[in-house]
């Protein structure tokens, strides 16, 4: 007996032969117009009901087996071994039992569902390069095929300034409903202990890719270190060179050779555990070399002076000098010598002489022209 496999594969004959048609139909256009411009729309119009009309004959096949064979048996066409298959799969098909049937019904239905999308005519999007039918499936696009904007929607800029909006709403709850809830993750603070005397810094962009986001800082005070002499203090600051401040008395370093902040962090660790190594190698402590702090640029620091400081003494003398200044003007109020600058102003302004406006009329000259 045959399986149902076997019947659909079978079934699957007149989907074969959509091409054919459709070359055929090609072909016949070409010999009506051997050269032409255009589009001959008669042509694509007949191809496209040739091929409806097979589809419509290969959805027919699979909904009734049965029918579909007698029919392709009264074909003229076929080969003798395809009329023997048919017939000894079309008295398969009726010695098959109901439940079978069932079966083959339902795995019509699924395949049914699975290739209408394969069946289903692509059209050609109108931005797409030359504006045919090749499409990259997994290329993310907004553009919405031939459909027209029929005047019922936004347009894209409104679309792109409502998710603005959207992602504006979603930083706004986060910000009033889940970050309060990070006051339960804070931990006291705590000094660092004589034993961490590096002190890293990193830079973030919030979340956002940079450059610059991979560079890891370390700072550290040569005096912290546990365990150095004076003397090789001096040998780390010779070794540092121009990372050390000795304004400051701190070594600087930084790096971002390596893609990720921990690769940067770590070779800074085993960069300072080499210095602190050699400065305590007793095999030569440079003490023929002197610490150059040629490249560090020492700022004067301007310091008030000591004599300018008001003492009591001072503010008395002042105070006093006010008094005095000001018991003279007094006097020469009441004798009638001090100077009003007001009234002064005022007098100058009543005597002074205000001279007329004089209207200047503006002189067209003819010079030059003809």
């Amino acid at each position: 007996m045959a399986s149902p496999a076997n019947i659909l594969r079978l079934c699957l004959r007149p989907s074969r032969r959509l091409p054919s048609l459709r070359a055929a139909a090609l072909q016949q256009s070409a010999l009506r117009r051997p050269l032409s411009t255009t589009q001959w729309r008669a042509a694509a119009a007949e191809d496209g009901a040739k091929s409806k009309e097979a589809e419509d004959e290969a959805d027919q096949a699979f909904s009734n087996p049965g029918q579909f064979l007698t029919n392709f048996l009264r074909d003229e066409k076929i080969t003798d071994e395809e009329r023997q298959l048919a017939k000894r799969m079309l008295a398969d098909w009726h010695n098959v039992p109901p439940h079978m049937k069932k079966e083959f019904d339902k795995l019509n239905d699924e395949i049914t569902e699975e290739s209408a999308y394969l069946r289903r005519p692509m059209l050609a999007k109108r931005d797409s390069f030359w504006n045919t039918e090749e499409s990259d499936p997994d290329l993310i696009t907004d553009e919405v095929g031939e459909d027209d904007f029929e005047e019922d929607d936004i347009m894209a800029m409104g679309h792109a300034k409502l998710e603005e909006h959207r992602e504006f709403r979603e930083y706004a709850r986060l910000a009033v409903w889940e970050m309060p809830l990070l006051s339960k993750l804070a931990k006291p603070f705590q000094p660092p202990t004589e034993q961490e005397v590096l002190r890293f810094r990193y830079t973030t962009y919030m979340g956002e890719f940079h450059p610059a986001d991979r560079k890891v800082v370390v700072e550290f005070c040569p005096r912290d270190i546990p365990g150095l002499t004076e003397a090789q203090q001096l040998k780390l600051k010779k070794l540092a060179g121009a990372r050390y401040n000795p304004e400051k008395d701190i070594v600087k370093m930084s790096s971002e050779r390596f893609e990720h902040q921990a690769q940067n962090k770590r070779y800074l660790g085993d960069l300072v555990d080499k210095m602190i190594a050699t400065a305590k190698d007793p095999t030569d402590m440079f003490e023929d070399v002197p610490l150059d702090t040629r490249h560090h640029t020492f700022k004067p620091k301007i310091k008030f002076p000591k004599e300018w400081y008001l003492t009591e003494e001072r503010k008395k003398e002042l105070e006093a000098q006010r008094k005095q200044a000001l018991l003279l003007d007094e006097g020469k109020r009441t004798e009638g010598l001090m100077i009003d600058g007001v009234q002064t102003i005022q007098k100058a302004l009543l005597t002074a002489k205000v001279e007329e406006p004089v209207v200047l009329t503006r002189v067209r000259s003819t010079r030059g022209r003809r």
